[in-house]
């Protein structure tokens, strides 16, 4: 052995502490040290309004997800329009959606938004079926955006906006944020401007349903739909670029 290895053999020794501890072992001791505390919370997002601008964009679907929403009903109003037979429009329509399915599947991709869709119009069908009217394919929708609006003006007047939430799934306190008012002001105005096509969606189509306007409902429901989902996003947006109120994950105990 040269007097080189013994030296570098002496030094390793010291490094490694004088215990007799390998080298290899000192490393597993301090690797823990290079990961974050269990419970700290970690996210790809800065600002509160960073994270709200991702979640509504994941929870929509982004543009492929707002598009196969709206297929299925244009199919259905279509096949109404021409052929006025209840049968043959919704038959369409689930095929549309069930096409739409299985591209989704074919190319691996998430299909969430297609069943979503689909989900949808089975619901409206069975309304409809039971009824022989065709205008209750879109009482379903009706009722939902009525409840939905309801749901989101009592969450923000007892000071709990349904938003909030999205901030306490990405912290790890589902109520945390609750604590901060600047964090409870911004939620609110968030939440109501996803309240506002709710409401106008009934507004709009709930006289059209009493009046028997099935065309129209099919029209309406497809502007007022993802036009107007991304006019009340767009708004959204420009009130988050304007603050930029710093998430505050929560720490462990």
């Amino acid at each position: 052995m040269s007097t080189a290895d013994v030296a570098s053999g002496g030094s390793a020794s010291r490094d490694s502490g004088t215990t007799g501890q390998d080298p290899a072992g000192a490393d597993r001791v301090q690797e823990p040290d290079s990961k974050p505390a269990k419970g700290s919370a970690v996210t790809a997002h800065d600002t509160v309004e960073a994270a709200v601008r991702a979640q509504l964009s994941k929870a929509l679907g982004g543009k492929r997800g707002i598009v196969e929403a709206a297929v299925p009903t244009i199919v259905f109003t279509l096949s109404w329009i021409s052929s006025q037979d209840l049968r043959f429009s919704l038959i369409t329509s689930i095929a549309t959606a069930v096409v739409l399915l299985v591209v989704r599947l074919v190319q691996r991709s998430s299909p969430q938004f297609v069943i979503n869709s689909l989900v949808g119009i089975a619901v409206g069908a069975f309304f409809a079926s039971r009824t022989g009217e065709a205008k209750d394919v879109f009482l379903p929708g009706i009722l939902y955006n009525g409840a939905y609006a309801v749901a989101m003006l009592l969450s923000i007047v007892t000071r709990w906006p349904l938003v909030g939430f999205l901030i306490g799934s990405i912290t790890g306190d589902p109520t945390g944020w609750r604590a901060d008012r600047g964090i409870v002001r911004l939620c609110s105005r968030l939440t109501w401007l996803l309240m506002l096509p709710c409401l106008l969606r009934v507004v709009v189509q709930l006289p059209l349903y009493w009046a028997d306007q099935v065309a129209a409902l099919g029209i309406s429901k497809v502007v007022l739909g993802w036009p107007l989902q991304v006019a009340a996003l767009g708004a959204m947006a420009w009130i988050l670029a304007r603050g930029r109120t710093p998430i505050q994950p929560t720490s462990p105990a």
